[in-house]
């Protein structure tokens, strides 16, 4: 039997395994599968050698979120290790300047500001509602599981990856010297890290495939599983 490549995976900020249950339980019984925690790591590099720290000597690599910022360090500071990559609803830009930066550094401490006098199900019942197609926030079941993950992390976390995200690099130059196999899949309706984003990235990334998954926000995993891990499957056979 030929050897089977161990499959990484990288959650986003605040998540946990819950984001690759799905996948996990496809892909378990034929290959090893990690899931990578990010402890109080406050910068993506920090992440980045924590992931490596624990990982097979190679592997493929699947992150969403902050988890393709995190990928896209593993690859910079290993490449020989990753045989193939997985980027998710994700990004490649560092913080805007000017303007559109202060919005976005004044709506994390927002949420944060939330997170420390309510505590984080108050926080995160607030930030899932842009994270997940409009159509989901009905499902009560499915918005339960979201909002008790964040519930099972912890503020001094929360600070942590905030300021890893605010001080995140641009990685337009590490995107283009890749040449293993890369996916970059986009929920179509992600608000968080919208389509636009992904097509430029693809665009980045020599041969790349890029998915755009249909009538889905930003937690593509869970909202749309059997589809993102048929899209992964392809991917793992490339």
């Amino acid at each position: 039997m030929s050897h089977v490549e161990p499959l990484v995976l990288l959650p986003g900020l605040l998540c946990d395994e819950t984001v690759w249950l799905h996948q996990r339980a496809v892909f378990g019984p034929e290959r090893e599968t990690h899931v990578a925690a990010y402890g109080l790591s406050d910068s993506l590099g920090a992440m980045a050698e924590r992931v490596l720290a624990t990982a097979p000597p190679t592997f493929a690599l699947a992150g969403h979120s902050m988890g393709g910022r995190v990928a896209v360090e593993v690859v910079a500071s290993a490449p020989e290790r990753v045989s193939r990559l997985a980027l998710l609803d994700t990004g490649y830009a560092a913080l805007a300047d000017g303007e559109a930066g202060e919005r976005e550094r004044a709506g994390r401490q927002r949420l944060l500001d939330i997170a420390r006098q309510e505590g984080m199900l108050a926080m995160g019942r607030v930030w899932a509602q842009g994270m997940v197609h409009p159509a989901r926030l009905d499902d009560a079941a499915f918005m339960e599981q979201i909002h008790s993950m964040i519930a099972r992390a912890s503020v001094a976390q929360f600070e942590a990856q905030i300021r890893a995200l605010l001080a995140r690099p641009d990685c337009s130059r590490v995107l283009a010297t890749l040449r293993v196999p890369a996916l970059v899949l986009c929920g179509h309706d992600d608000r968080w890290a919208p389509l636009a984003q992904h097509e430029h990235m693809a665009r980045l990334i020599p041969g790349s495939q890029l998915v755009d998954v249909a009538d889905c926000g930003h937690m593509s995993t869970m909202e749309r599983p059997e589809t993102v891990t048929e899209v992964l499957a392809a991917w793992l056979a490339a």
